[in-house]
């Protein structure tokens, strides 16, 4: 794997910082995905149950992108059934400070656009 991210490094090239950034988080999914994950493990499962209109098909992508960026550890436990979860990495967690900003941005962007922002947040522990 590290003679293909050699070989990417190469190849790639960008004309800002940020595009780097966006193109391991960007998308509609990755953030709140890492979101949720800076409260702790989470199954598959639960993901789901906290973001009910992603697709599982679009969550297990997601997953499995994040984890191959290495901002994600997938922890699988030997049981049946078979349990896996999903934490944030070392590396994972040099996000939280972009997470924080983006998510207090929304809500002064929410409260700018419609006023009370628990009119149209979900109630989940993210929105407190």
């Amino acid at each position: 794997m590290a003679v293909v991210q050699k070989q990417k490094q190469k190849q790639k090239k960008y004309n800002i910082s940020v595009e780097a950034t966006l193109e391991v988080i960007g998308g509609k999914w990755k953030c709140v995905i890492l979101c949720h994950l800076t409260h702790g493990r989470k199954r598959t499962s639960e993901l789901k149950r906290l973001m009910p209109a992603i697709a599982q098909k679009m969550l297990t992508q997601q997953l499995r992108e994040l984890e191959e960026d290495g901002i994600i550890n997938r922890i699988s436990y030997n049981e049946v059934p078979p349990r896996v979860e999903y934490e944030l990495s070392e590396y994972g967690w040099g996000l939280k400070p972009i997470l924080d900003s983006l998510c207090s941005w929304g809500e002064q962007h929410i409260i700018r656009q419609y006023g009370d922002k628990f009119a149209v947040l979900e109630e989940n522990i993210l929105n407190k």
